[in-house]
């Protein structure tokens, strides 16, 4: 009974000597997106999306790895026991002035209990392990940075995709009100005889379009609210929402296109460069294989022996040593020799990689630095052409309702301006996109958490 109150009371302890992931736990389940900005949308992202999460935890393995081979150096304690019941005793003859007798050596029931420590002082593998612990530290965090780099660069895409696509729902509902009232407009000329039944068709044609164009790019709305929330990990049935400056982004567009491209600020490259560090050592261990291993122990034994099973533990007789170990490896069939040259030459082929990360990473930023200039180019144009199309609108416009111009020629430059105000969207999108890939490049993607 006293032991299941124990447990009980412990268990009632638990909350309390974890305060702190209690309250993770419910702070996240807790935090709400809402009007959510996009720095607020990284931040949540890098806290909580499942890939993050787990980057974290394995560079928590990876220092339980470490201090799991260091631990090496210190003191190892065993201790050992053992029960012999001899079913033969050994005998053996002695020979006294010619006179042999047998002598039964031993006692039938034996046992001990030894305690033992060693200590090594000289050990090619913790050596080993000392040097490396940095450098997997270091491979690690650097596993977890490019996580979050990468998740940056897909919540940003994602994120300006949403907006885009809101602001493409706004031109379409601004469009269906125009074509709304030129249907009437249409319809009150038809039914005056000033024109005939074709326009009032036209218009009826062009706002049943509009209107399936809103639909469309509202299911695809709901589509990428929920990439978005599948991506930074956020749950589907949680209130999710986003705000943005439209001016905010237009300024934002602009970067310097003259920085110099340095291999070192790409996270890719310093893994390599981690990797070769690690192999490096790994060569320096497959030589120092060739010296001998050097410990010391010390140990502390309880020895029991008698006849009779029940006076066996009565009496015991101690003893104790205290010594030094040394193991000299002289010849292992040339596989320390062969495991030399392997590491030497997974080493040649980590610089080749490192050779072949540089060529690609040029020609990636290459692609992304043109990628943006071009988009730059067209989001530059598609604004004019927004403007342009604004003032032809209105002027065919105020023609139309004067009799100048065609119903057609008003529907045309209807279309015109909202084609353009779309690519001016798409362009925004792309030109965005485009700055992302070309910082990516860089490597000066910046880490918000």
């Amino acid at each position: 009974m006293k032991i299941h109150k124990l447990f009980f009371v412990l268990l009632g302890f638990i909350p309390i000597l974890l305060p702190g992931t209690t309250d993770a736990q419910t702070t996240q389940e807790t935090e709400i997106l809402q009007n959510a900005t996009l720095p607020q949308v990284i931040e949540y992202a890098l806290k909580n999306k499942p890939e993050v999460k787990q980057a974290l935890i394995d560079e928590e393995i990876g220092e339980r790895d470490i201090k799991s081979a260091l631990s090496g150096w210190l003191p190892q304690v065993n201790a050992d026991a053992n029960f012999n019941h001899n079913l033969k005793q050994t005998v053996n003859a002695l020979t006294t002035n010619g006179e042999t007798s047998y002598i039964t050596f031993g006692s039938k029931n034996t046992s001990s209990v030894i305690l033992q420590a060693d200590q090594q002082f000289l050990n090619a593998g913790l050596i080993q392990a000392s040097k490396s612990a940095k450098y997997y530290r270091e491979q690690y965090k650097q596993t977890t940075e490019s996580t979050k780099i990468t998740t940056i660069v897909d919540v940003s895409k994602a994120f300006f995709d949403i907006l885009t696509s809101q602001e493409q729902l706004q031109i379409i509902s601004e469009n269906i009100a125009r074509l709304e009232k030129q249907l009437n407009d249409a319809k009150a000329q038809f039914e005056s005889g000033l024109v005939d039944k074709t326009d009032y068709q036209r218009a009826q044609i062009s706002l049943s379009n509009s209107r399936a164009d809103k639909k469309r790019t509202d299911e695809l709305l709901k589509y990428k609210y929920a990439y978005l929330k599948g991506l930074i990990g956020y749950s589907p049935t949680k209130d999710f929402s986003l705000t943005f400056n439209a001016q905010t982004m237009e300024q934002e567009v602009l970067m310097d296109t003259t920085q110099m491209l340095n291999f070192q600020n790409r996270i890719e490259y310093r893994q390599l460069e981690t990797q070769k560090q690690l192999q490096g050592i790994n060569t320096s261990y497959n030589k120092a294989a060739y010296l001998p291993k050097l410990s010391g122990f010390i140990n502390y034994s309880w020895n029991y022996l008698d006849n009779d099973f029940g006076n066996l533990y009565n009496q015991s007789f101690p003893g104790s040593v205290v010594g030094v170990k040394l193991n000299v490896p002289i010849f292992q069939g040339t596989k320390r020799i062969q495991e030399i040259r392997k590491s030497q030459l997974q080493e040649r082929r980590i610089d080749l990689d490192l050779e072949n990360t540089r060529n690609l990473i040029n020609t990636q930023y290459e692609r992304a630095l043109a990628t943006y200039k071009s988009n730059l180019n067209d989001w530059k144009t598609a604004n004019a052409n927004v403007e342009i199309s604004k003032q032809v609108y209105n002027t065919i416009k105020l023609q139309y309702d004067e009799g100048i111009k065609t119903y057609l020629d008003l529907m045309t430059s209807e279309t015109d301006l909202r084609t353009a105000q779309l690519n001016y969207l798409n362009s925004l999108y792309s030109l965005l996109s485009a700055k992302l890939d070309v910082k990516q490049a860089l490597g000066t993607i910046t880490l918000t958490n």
